[in-house]
């Protein structure tokens, strides 16, 4: 398994970590295979969107924030329950497929990493499989 550490600047911020995830592969040596992309933390995420155009990342994390308001009548002492609710709903990991000793996505894809309670420093675990 191999660890990257992600530095978010934001409360709410998705960070490409797509070049970093294939980095990994590389150095592996795997051709065929999968690659399982986790974030053990309970108020970030992974998920898998559009990396092309900046103001789709925008855009999500705008409607989101309409959608599960940082501040609303939680009652969690620690007063990130939005930012639970919301790596709940994006989920942990993606599963990515490996052919030829790259990862296998769409045209415009790429892999994110999503913070809800910044700024902090993160991790992402990479578990690759033959």
């Amino acid at each position: 398994m191999e660890v990257l550490e992600v530095k978010t600047r934001s409360r709410t911020e998705m960070v490409n970590i797509t070049y970093q995830v294939q980095a990994v592969i590389e150095q592996s040596g795997i051709t065929e295979g999968t690659a399982v992309v986790y974030t053990p933390h309970t108020t970030a995420a992974i998920t898998i969107n559009e990396s092309a155009d900046p103001d789709v990342v925008r855009d999500i994390l705008y409607e989101t924030e309409k959608i599960i308001p940082f501040s609303d009548n939680y009652h969690h002492l620690e007063g990130n329950s939005a930012a639970h609710i919301k790596s709940s709903l994006f989920g942990a990991s993606e599963t990515l497929i490996i052919e030829n000793g790259r990862l296998q996505l769409g045209t415009w894809q790429g892999i994110f990493f999503c913070e809800f309670d910044g700024p902090r420093r993160r991790k992402v675990w990479i578990k690759i499989t033959a």
